[in-house]
């Protein structure tokens, strides 16, 4: 709704100066404005979804009190606009009878513009509410236009929060509560196939709970939805705010987790032979990791001299055992501790399996350094033969050496890796380019 300025005046004749034709007609104009957008705001609050389910709805508590103030604040609201109609019109009326008017005219036409010249009778219903919310309780009230069109504003503005409030909650959460009701009763109906029921398991229990809360929920949400709206801190606007979802989304997440045991739970039952069978493959290639862990292990002491082998720890039997549990817990039909013991056993031979690679990993490391210089060493030569240097022989002297290390048992890898540098190093010296009959030195610099 448009909202005026203000004008000084009283119920007598007008303060101030007397209006010319000009600014009476300026002034006839804003009103008019005035009056096209309070129409306009009031019919769309008469049309408001919100409003009509206000209206034909059982209400309690937090609802219940301020629609009964909202719905008296509508009514006044037409009787403030039929008033504010009727005095615009008898201005415009005045205002008519001449092209130019006289100056009584323009007198009493800047009386009825600014003065307090609108009286409006007092409701049966506000004279017995002296607290509403449309003031203390008179028999009258008298007021200048755009004092009226200030009160509409006031009105309309804490009536449409009211119905924007209520139907935004309406909107959100009964819908909402509606299709978890549907996913909890096809939970309830997942338990019951896989045995878990209240008294027997602690997820037919929570489910039991949520069906309540859920239904108690709706009811509170479709009587007083007031109580599930939170108003936005600093919101002046109509609507300033957001519904409280906060029983919805913990509901929610309770029935979320009861989903996902049931699930596990119906999962196991679906699946436990072919996830046992995963269970034994991954012992057993975590067995055979470190069996070949050992095996390296002996044969890096073997080849590799002066190196640190990290032992290898043997197989892990407290896991074999459990796993026996488990086939126990499949052939006596025990799901609900078959899918936790599943779970955690998954993990830990994966874990398991990890921790032998990376046994295997470690001990096969000096072997992986001695692999990569002898990489290195060939990678050189064959450099060397491309820049047609391979007849050198401080170059076959350092390579001789540096292979001779590499390929004897045991071979010494820090002793090794000096003398593939070494190579290197000649390598660079040999193939450095040389710029002649140059005063500065001769740059010897080569690849590394």
């Amino acid at each position: 709704m448009g909202v005026a300025g203000s004008f000084p005046g009283s119920a007598g004749s007008p303060e101030g100066p007397v209006m010319d034709r000009d600014e009476v007609d300026r002034a006839l104009a804003r009103l008019d404005a005035e009056h096209e957008a309070v129409e306009t705001s009031l019919l769309a609050l008469q049309d408001h979804a919100g409003r009509r389910l206000l209206e034909g709805a059982e209400l309690t508590g937090t609802t219940r009190d301020r629609w009964a103030v909202t719905d008296q604040a509508v009514s006044r609201l037409w009787s403030y606009f039929d008033a504010y109609t009727a005095a615009l019109a008898s201005a415009r009326e005045l205002r008519a009878r001449r092209r130019w008017p006289s100056r009584d005219d323009l007198s009493e036409l800047t009386e009825r513009l600014q003065g307090r010249c609108v009286t409006v009778a007092g409701s049966p219903a506000q004279a017995g509410a002296p607290g509403s919310i449309t003031g203390p309780a008179k028999l009258s009230e008298q007021y200048s236009l755009t004092e009226l069109v200030d009160r509409m504003n006031e009105l309309y503005a804490s009536s449409l929060d009211m119905v924007v409030a209520a139907d935004a909650v309406w909107s959100a959460l009964p819908a909402r509560i509606d299709l978890l009701a549907a996913e909890l009763g096809r939970t309830r109906q997942l338990a019951a196939s896989v045995g878990v029921r209240p008294g027997e398991h602690p997820a037919g229990d929570d489910l039991e709970r949520i069906t309540a809360e859920l239904t108690t929920l709706r009811s509170q949400v479709v009587s007083d939805p007031l109580a599930f709206w939170r108003t936005a801190t600093g919101s002046s606007a109509p609507g300033g705010g957001r519904p409280d979802t906060e029983r919805y989304d913990r509901a929610a997440q309770d029935l979320e987790e009861v989903r996902r045991e049931i699930d596990a739970v119906l999962t196991v039952r679906q699946d436990a032979e072919l996830r046992l069978g995963r269970l034994r493959d991954l012992l057993s290639r975590a067995d055979r990791t470190l069996a070949e862990a050992r095996s390296a292990r002996g044969e890096v002491l073997a080849k590799i001299a002066a190196s640190e082998v990290p032992a290898v720890s043997g197989p892990p039997t407290a896991l074999q055992e459990q796993l026996a549990t488990a086939a126990e817990y499949r052939r006596t039909a025990q799901w609900h501790r078959l899918s936790p013991l599943l779970e955690s056993l998954e993990q830990r031979a994966e874990d398991e399996l990890h921790r032998a690679r990376e046994s295997l990993t470690a001990v096969t490391a000096p072997l992986a350094v001695r692999a990569e210089l002898r990489g290195r060493l060939d990678a050189y030569k064959a450099k060397v033969a491309r820049h047609g240097a391979a007849e050198d022989p401080l170059l076959i002297e350092r390579y001789d050496a540096a292979r001779r290390m590499l390929w004897s048992a045991p071979c010494d890898l820090r002793v090794a890796e000096q003398a593939v540098l070494r190579y290197q190093h000649a390598t660079a010296e040999v193939l450095a380019p040389r710029v002649p009959n140059q005063g500065g030195p001769t740059d010897r610099r080569g690849e590394s």
